[in-house]
């Protein structure tokens, strides 16, 4: 494409960014659309239009003009009213595709989750030939998976789609998964939950950004990625306690020691659900189903697809994305060097 044109969905937010910074580098003009304004993009030159996911004229004034939409904006979390999580991420989807048809955008890649499919049990080395579960133990995974399948399903002969699957993004800038456990840790409330021994993919999210790019370079109506899903993440797995001690260790924290059941987790979730259900409490409750599950059972997912279908490769090392988040995890633990 002569000067093509990409617009960003959540470009301010901690993968959007990296997408964005990604496709600066690669000639692309970018455009950003979110409820907030981000200085980061301001320095960037980076166009902004600002909107929110439900209001489909912003959606339409946003993809106006642009060959390929990366939509990566969500609501995350693991709790929150079922109709905050289905608003924005599924109807929210749904404003997007609409809009690219309005505005004959050609590719669309989806930023989707592995909780799409995940119900409570175990994943070793899965691949994409999981189905969906009957039920969803958080209102995360299931809107992502209803808009997954949205998304999918769009795909035909004038607007390529594709889902990609990243599995616990992690590195530098995160505001999510490494500063909660960070926090935990320091105040004395992880548990390491079953035997300990559960496997998991991370996905770096410098790899994942260009996973992105790599994905829409080969999206085409034609092409074996239109109407696919991906898992993204490094090709081994970890173990997960290891990996949340080997990170840990580079905040200089000590490792988790201290051990809960799975059923006490799953139990001790359940009933707080309940309590800050029927208390409306807005907070989040320090367990659930959904985060006792995730952290007693191996969720680790093959890549073979992505490296068959557009040459998926990571770009930096497990190694390499330690070395450039270590400084913030010192930071984040308050740790003198």
């Amino acid at each position: 494409m002569t000067n093509p044109r990409a617009l960003v969905t959540g470009g301010g937010g901690f993968l959007g960014l990296y997408i964005v910074e990604q496709l600066l580098d690669d000639g692309f003009e970018v455009r950003s659309f979110s409820r907030n304004s981000y200085e980061c993009l301001r320095t960037l030159n980076v166009e902004h239009v600002a909107g929110d996911l439900r209001d489909a004229t912003a959606v339409e004034r946003a993809c106006e003009g642009v060959d390929v939409v990366f939509h990566t904006a969500a609501v995350p979390g693991i709790w929150g009213s079922r109709q905050m999580f289905f608003d924005i991420n599924t109807v929210g989807t749904e404003n997007v595709i609409a809009a690219c048809r309005k505005h004959q955008v050609t590719k669309f890649v989806y930023t989707s989750s592995p909780s799409v499919v995940f119900g409570g049990e175990n994943h070793v080395n899965a691949n994409e030939t999981l189905p969906y579960p009957k039920t969803w133990l958080a209102y995360y995974p299931a809107s992502k998976a209803a808009a997954e399948q949205q998304v999918l399903a769009a795909s035909d002969d004038s607007l390529a789609t594709c889902a990609l699957r990243p599995h616990l993004i992690w590195g530098p800038r995160d505001t999510q998964l490494v500063p909660r456990l960070i926090r935990r840790a320091k105040a004395g409330r992880l548990r390491i939950i079953g035997d300990g021994s559960n496997e998991i993919s991370m996905a770096y999210v410098e790899n994942v950004a260009a996973a992105h790019l790599q994905a829409a370079q080969a999206l085409a109506t034609d092409s074996p990625v239109a109407g696919q899903a991906y898992f993204i993440n490094e090709p081994e797995p970890i173990g997960c306690w290891e990996w949340i001690n080997t990170l840990l260790a580079r905040a200089c924290l000590p490792p988790v020691q201290k051990r809960i059941s799975t059923k006490a987790a799953y139990r001790i979730g359940a009933i707080l659900e309940f309590v800050y259900s029927t208390l409306r409490l807005s907070s989040e409750p320090p367990m659930t189903r959904f985060l006792a599950s995730q952290l007693s059972t191996s969720h680790s997912y093959e890549i073979g697809k992505a490296q068959r279908d557009f040459e998926y490769q990571p770009i930096f090392s497990v190694e390499e994305g330690l070395a450039k988040l270590e400084p913030e995890l010192k930071k984040i633990a308050s740790c003198s060097v």
